[in-house]
């Protein structure tokens, strides 16, 4: 019997020591990825190396965000930071807080000046995302510039085939066109009789109760005249 005893105890020792194991394993595997500083610029940098795609009027955010994902985990491995993964969802989530904390500092930079924004990640940011139209355009303008066919321009040996404007631009119209001045008289019509339709409903309901009254009123009197020869 004490052989026995001591197994039982051996063996419920084991099973405790797995039943840990494997609880930890599981709160490890469910733990969420914890945005260090250089994990949150490994986003930073990845994502604004990547605004074009997202910028795209026909793309797929999701596999977007799976490809941010990947890149921000190799340089994770990279540098051994964490054994954690991050996820696409993850990546959008923080990038759409930072979006967030990035508009009130760009906010905060129109009116009080660059000067008293402290936040460590709005440069960064803001050289890509604060870019008006025209500061794109003037880039792409000194882009070109350098190139074969912005010189070929700029010395006037070249010269862009541009559209033929038309002779006389359309008049702009004083009064509005007449079938939409037909139409509108046309549902002005119709507002009109199904307002009178409304109140003719309106007036039967009010006669029909009246009629109702009249023939309850009558029939009460009735009633009581029967009532009255009856008793004499």
């Amino acid at each position: 019997m004490e052989v026995i005893d001591t197994i039982v105890v051996q063996n419920s020792e084991v099973e405790a020591k797995e039943t840990a194991v494997s609880s930890l394993d599981t709160d490890k595997s469910k733990a969420e990825f914890i945005w260090t500083q250089e994990a949150t610029w490994h986003l930073v940098n990845t994502r604004l190396e990547m605004d074009q795609a997202f910028d795209q009027p026909v793309c797929k955010k999701k596999k977007l965000w799976e490809m941010v994902a990947e890149k921000v985990n190799l340089k994770l491995r990279e540098s051994e930071v964490t054994d954690f993964t991050v996820k696409a969802y993850e990546c959008d989530l923080k990038w759409r807080n930072m979006l967030a904390t990035y508009r009130k500092n760009a906010e905060r930079a129109k009116r009080l000046g660059a000067a008293s924004v402290h936040w460590e990640f709005f440069k960064a940011m803001h050289e890509v995302l604060g870019k008006t139209r025209e500061e794109i355009e003037a880039q792409r303008q000194a882009k070109l510039s350098g190139t074969r066919v912005g010189k070929a321009i700029a010395s006037k040996r070249f010269t862009p085939i541009l559209p033929t404007p038309p002779a006389t631009a359309p008049p702009c119209p004083a009064k509005p066109p007449q079938d939409v001045l037909q139409l509108y008289m046309e549902l002005q019509e119709r507002k009109m009789n199904m307002w009178a339709q409304q109140r003719a409903l309106e007036e039967r309901k009010v006669e029909a109760i009246n009629n109702l009254a009249q023939a309850i009123s009558s029939l009460a009197q009735n009633s009581r005249s029967q009532m009255q020869k009856d008793d004499h």
